[in-house]
């Protein structure tokens, strides 16, 4: 049985009611079937120094910004986990960034309905730090009809990068937007077909941060990172047929 059906399985086996675990900022029915399984039951508090900023109506379920920041934990962080804890594809990434890369990623998500948003930040210690917020929404992002593959000539701009970097007080701002459908296999007749890796590198090809997505990220996705110092950097891509992309930065 794959994540998805297990995650319907919970969902069912749950009563949609205010419960929630102790010292939870946010009502949630689906804590301990994620905590299990993302997290492997281990060692973890809710924490607000990891912030989950969102805003607080999704006016487009396709396109949810949110925004990750677990500088609070600067030369700390091992690992960062995001995901939507009702949607039917609940991760959204898995972010390692290195000693370069502050902990802070922004990224668009879909989201099926209102949800919780879970940040959970491994630290040295083997401690999750898990950062909470809630979404309201009217729902069904993730079933949508594809916007990108509606568009003439979608195919041809598959995997271009447009991005910016912008020089901030201690580190640089890396935007950008990759063209890519991130089908998520929730829509008849079109197979998941999705960006699944990504990392920045320098000018030497060493590994700054290594990110994992998952179709719970938007279409065209869009990126914000922050890397220190000022060299050149490199974004490198692959979807889950394989095709590789590139794109200095």
């Amino acid at each position: 049985m794959d994540g998805r059906s297990l995650l319907l399985l919970a969902l069912f086996a749950w009563p949609c009611t205010g419960w929630s675990v102790e010292g939870d900022p946010v009502t949630s029915v689906m804590w301990d079937y994620h905590h299990a399984r993302l997290l492997d039951g281990a060692p973890f508090v809710f924490d607000e120094q990891v912030r989950v900023v969102v805003p607080p109506f999704a006016e487009d379920a396709r396109q949810v910004p949110i925004l990750v920041d677990a500088s609070a934990y600067q030369g700390q962080v091992v690992r960062i986990l995001a995901w939507a804890e009702l949607n039917p594809i609940a991760q959204i990434f898995d972010f390692a960034p290195g000693a370069e890369v502050l902990p802070r990623l922004a990224i668009r998500i879909r989201i099926e309905q209102a949800t919780p948003i879970r940040a959970a930040v491994l630290t040295r210690d083997g401690v999750w730090h898990v950062g909470s917020s809630y979404i309201d929404a009217a729902g069904g992002g993730c079933t949508a009809p594809s916007v990108v593959r509606a568009e003439a000539g979608w195919e041809e701009r598959l995997g271009q990068v447009l991005g910016k970097r912008f020089a901030l007080a201690d580190s640089d701002r890396l935007r950008l937007q990759i063209a890519h459908p991130m089908d998520n296999g929730l829509v008849g007749g079109i197979p998941e077909f999705y960006l699944n890796q990504a990392e920045l590198r320098d000018g030497n090809g060493k590994v700054l941060a290594t990110l994992e997505l998952f179709p719970s990220v938007s279409e065209n996705p869009t990126l914000s990172l922050e890397v220190r110092g000022e060299g050149e950097t490199e974004l490198w891509l692959r979807d889950n047929n394989g095709n590789e992309f590139k794109a200095a930065l």
